[in-house]
Formats: structure tokens, sequence, C-alpha cells
């Protein structure tokens, strides 16, 4: 059993506050700039230049936050949109939805190819590597913040938050640490793309190999979430088990392109 105890705050100076949570999205910012700047150098995305990763970044960012806060109040805390609307801006309480933001990173994607003439696949390709990295940090960023826990167990490496003055909905019981589990999947997730790119066939491969293995990861390990369920499978299921099947289909329809 381990007693979490963790202050979600990094550094305080004076009335500024520095989180882990926070901190885990400028690591995620900062690989994904380093890695677009990578692939604009060696050529992996045409008409990527240096220069436009800066701008690329920015949009990203601001994607999603935008997305993944905007999404996870609509599905899952609607009713803070007429109750406490500045909450949607208060990004250090967490409450970030991965689909969300994905949708965002989407469609500032592919706004951003539209206006600088790049393939949209061939960037995406480029995109989920950072991405798998940068949610892998993030989970270990919600185990930090005492958000996203697993249900009640007994197993000797459960989490007990009882004693964690810091979280305000203290959970009752011994608790699996799914945000490890979550964290160890993106790790695990952009391993596979990793040993998948020596077999790249075609522009868009890594985004349906990364879609895929998310929706099947996600949709297993959430039985391991507290989460509210209708017919034993949360919303956040629901979503992953189309974005399975949606890798799945375009994985098949693609298997023979080169």
């Amino acid at each position: 059993m381990f007693y979490h105890t963790i202050n979600p705050v990094l550094l305080k100076l004076g009335f500024l506050q520095i989180r882990y949570y926070g901190f885990a999205y400028i690591i995620g910012f900062v690989l994904a700039y380093f890695y677009l700047k990578h692939a604009a150098k060696h050529g992996l995305v045409k008409n990527l230049t240096e220069k436009l990763v800066e701008d690329l970044t920015l949009w990203i960012g601001i994607a999603v936050i935008m997305g993944a806060r905007v999404f996870d109040f609509i599905f899952y805390n609607p009713s803070v949109f007429w109750t406490d609307p500045l909450e949607l801006f208060k990004v250090w309480h967490g409450g970030m939805s991965f689909h969300g933001g994905l949708i965002g990173v989407a469609i500032a994607a592919y706004f951003f190819s539209k206006k600088h003439k790049l393939n949209l696949l061939e960037l995406g390709d480029v995109l989920v590597f950072p991405a798998a990295l940068g949610l892998a940090i993030g989970r270990i960023a919600n185990f930090i913040n005492g958000e996203l826990y697993g249900i009640k167990t007994s197993v000797s490496w459960c989490i007990d938050y009882s004693k964690n003055t810091f979280i305000q909905n203290v959970p009752e019981g011994c608790r699996h640490p799914y945000q490890i589990y979550a964290s160890l999947s993106h790790f695990a997730i952009f391993g596979l793309l990793y040993f998948h790119k020596r077999w790249k066939r075609y522009n868009g491969q890594f985004v349906w190999l990364f879609i895929y293995y998310y929706g099947l990861f996600r949709f297993l390990l959430d039985f391991y979430r507290e989460d509210p369920r209708w017919l034993g499978i949360s919303m956040g299921q629901f979503l992953s088990l189309a974005m399975f099947a949606l890798g799945l289909v375009m994985l098949i329809r693609n298997r023979k392109r080169k």
C-alpha cells in the first residue's frame, strides 16, 4: 500500500504556483517542438520548414488545451457551463479530455496543413510520436494531482488517499493506480510506433496505428478507473472503442498500400 500525500504544487513563488500538471504540459509541448524540428530538418514532412515549426507548435498547444477542456465539460461535467463558467479557464484544476484534445489537434493540423500546403497525414505520422510521450507524462501528472484514480482494490500496490490534505474529494478505500497503468500504456504505444517505423508504407499509417492502439489500451484499462458507467461501460470507453474500430478499419483498408 502507498499513501498518497504528494503536494501537486512543484514550486511556489509568492502568489505564483508552478504545478506538476502544468509542467507536464510544458514538457509535452517541448517534445513536440523538437520532434517537429527534427522532422523539418530531415524532410519527413514535405514543405515543413524549421521556421514553420514554431507557429505549428503554438497552434497545437492552443488546440490541445481548448479542445481537451471544452470536451471534458461537454461530456463529463456539462453543468459547469452555467454554474461556474470561469472553471473552463482553470486548467490547473485538471479536467482535460484526451478525445477533445485529439479533435482539437486534428482541426488545427488540418487548417495549418491547408494554409502551408502540407500533407495532413504525413504531418500526423510525425505528431503521434511526441503525443504518445506527452500523454505518458501527463498521466504521471494526474497521479501527482490525485485525480483519475482507480477502482477499489486490495492489491499490495494500491493507493490510499486518506492522508492527502491537498485533495478536495478524497476517495474512500485503497485504489488501483490507474494513472500509472495508463502512463505505462502510452510508453508502450510509443514503443510500438517506433517498432513499426521500419515498415512504413503509406502516409497516415502511424496515425491509424496510434488511434488503434490508444483505443484498445484505453478501453481495456478503463475497467480499472473510477468512472460513471452505463451498461458497464464509461463514456471514455465508448469513445475509445470507436477509436479502436476506426483505426482497425483504416489499417485493414490500407494494408496493401505502398
